[in-house]
């Protein structure tokens, strides 16, 4: 007897989570075979991730494709995807328009228009939307292309809203296209593996004014548990979080 097929498998969305646009969904449909044409899925955990109500999706960021890769995944799961992305992808003709049309976030890096975007955040999530966010705010600068130490915006934005927050992690982006060694995409399927993973507990934290050592232990926890499901989807030992600000020992005696 043929075992089923796992949901998360499916080729075509979830029943019952958003209603998204036809001229959207036409938008996502493009996209999802140009990224069908280059990769081959392993999803899982796709259950963790709600049909409906608010949440806050953070995954592990460590490529420049692997945003699309996601949300190809968010967007199968049922929901509609609604991620913040640099402002200057906005003014890209035709691309920008797509964008601002399927519920896009753009933000200036640095400026006030880049808090004023964790209001909008929280606006898209009192709505009953979920959110997707990078927790490090940029690709992963740690050697080995593990999870660093992220930004406190996620932490404030959980504990604010009250949303659960749903570790994403995902591998295999690089054997598509890796900008540091080959501008070009790679044709031909390469393995991707995406997996969601429980939301992660924040219950000791909920129902009282954060302070900033709060952010931070929240912060951590949200960046542990992208670590931990990463460790489980490479095979391999995890290390410690990686702080860009500091080096670890070994790699201050191999500059010396």
């Amino acid at each position: 007897m043929t075992e089923p097929k796992p949901e998360a498998q499916y080729t075509f969305r979830r029943r019952g989570g958003d209603r998204i646009p036809f001229d959207v969904q036409v938008y996502a449909n493009i996209v999802k075979g140009a990224i069908l044409g280059l990769s081959r899925r392993n999803w899982s955990g796709m259950e963790h991730v709600p049909l409906d109500g608010p949440a806050i999706l953070v995954w592990n960021h460590y490529s420049d494709i692997d945003p699309i890769l996601v949300v190809h995944y968010v967007y199968n799961a049922g929901r509609h995807p609604r991620f913040l992305l640099k402002e200057s992808i906005v003014r890209v003709p035709v691309v920008g328009a797509i964008l601002k049309r399927s519920g896009q976030i753009p933000v200036k890096r640095g400026s006030a228009e880049a808090a004023d975007s964790l209001r909008i955040l929280r606006e898209q999530l009192a709505a009953g939307h979920v959110v997707i966010m990078a927790p490090e705010g940029t690709v992963t600068k740690e050697p080995d292309r593990w999870p660093m130490r992220g930004k406190t915006g996620v932490a404030r934005l959980a504990l604010e809203s009250g949303a659960p927050v749903v570790p994403i992690v995902q591998w295999g982006a690089l054997g598509i296209h890796d900008r540091n060694r080959d501008p070009k995409f790679k044709l031909g399927r390469k393995p991707v593996t995406v997996r969601a993973f429980p939301p992660v507990d924040l219950s000791p934290w909920l129902g009282k004014e954060p302070s900033r050592e709060d952010l931070v232990e929240v912060s951590d926890a949200i960046m542990e548990a992208l670590r931990a499901g990463l460790a489980e989807v490479r095979g391999q030992e995890a290390p410690p979080l990686y702080d860009p600000r500091q080096q670890r020992p070994e790699e201050s005696e191999s500059s010396e």
